[in-house]
């Protein structure tokens, strides 16, 4: 089968192209996980060597969602590779940067200084401060935040904040939410969001007391919690 993988990876069909990594993604959300790719992704790295530069986003995007799979049992291999990869062309660097989502989410300090973002030691930020400290399920919570600094800007920044949500058996689930991700010239910032705690098909509420994070280049700088209410 890998050996049909390397014929579509280098077809001028674009369809082929993109089955040639989508065939052989370990985690597709719409088909039985490929276990033994999971333990060992080695067979992958070369079709995706072949389209690693792709023309077209379509493929990209594949590519990028298939390391993005593997980063997930295999971070270790997906770094290596990335840094490999970086500044091979737009396209690769696009890639890369899609597929290392994942690990940027874990705030992983070597993922985070590969994309330029340094630690963030010179940041301060005040408590999160919540407009309302108890609200119901289905209803909107509205937060803020000030960053500081010393230096005379804040910099490159990924900012992101977490909510850990309460599991029907009591125990905390944490999800990243990113804000935002770009240069900050200015030395302070507020920061405010709202977040919806609305049930999704994916995720129901519980009531209790969620604690947020407020995350800078991957580090916890401010933290608040409200309590969610039947």
């Amino acid at each position: 089968m890998f050996k049909q993988l390397k014929v579509w990876a280098k077809s001028e069909n674009v369809h082929h192209r993109r089955l040639a990594s989508e065939g052989c993604r370990p985690r597709l959300p719409w088909a039985s996980a490929l276990n033994d790719l999971k333990s060992d992704p080695a067979p992958i790295f070369p079709i995706l060597e072949l389209l690693k530069s792709d023309r077209e986003l379509y493929v990209r995007r594949s590519v990028a969602n298939n390391l993005n799979d593997i980063s997930k049992d295999h971070p270790e291999k997906v770094v290596t590779l990335v840094k490999r990869w970086q500044g091979t062309s737009k396209e690769t660097d696009w890639i890369i940067k899609h597929a290392c989502r994942t690990l940027l989410k874990q705030g992983r300090p070597d993922v985070l200084e590969l994309f330029g973002f340094a630690r963030p030691d010179a940041i301060s930020a005040s408590p999160i401060a919540f407009t309302q400290k108890r609200i119901q399920i289905g209803e909107t919570c509205v937060f803020s935040v000030k960053l500081r600094t010393n230096n005379k800007s804040l910099g490159k920044v990924r900012l992101e904040y977490v909510v850990h949500f309460i599991k029907k058996n009591g125990n905390p689930s944490p999800k990243v939410f990113q804000i935002s991700e770009k240069v900050e010239r200015a030395s302070s910032l507020k920061i405010e969001k709202r977040h919806r705690f609305a049930d999704l098909s994916t995720r129901k509420h519980f009531p209790g007391l969620h604690r947020f994070e407020i995350r800078v280049n991957g580090v916890v700088k401010s933290e608040g919690a409200i309590e969610l209410i039947n």
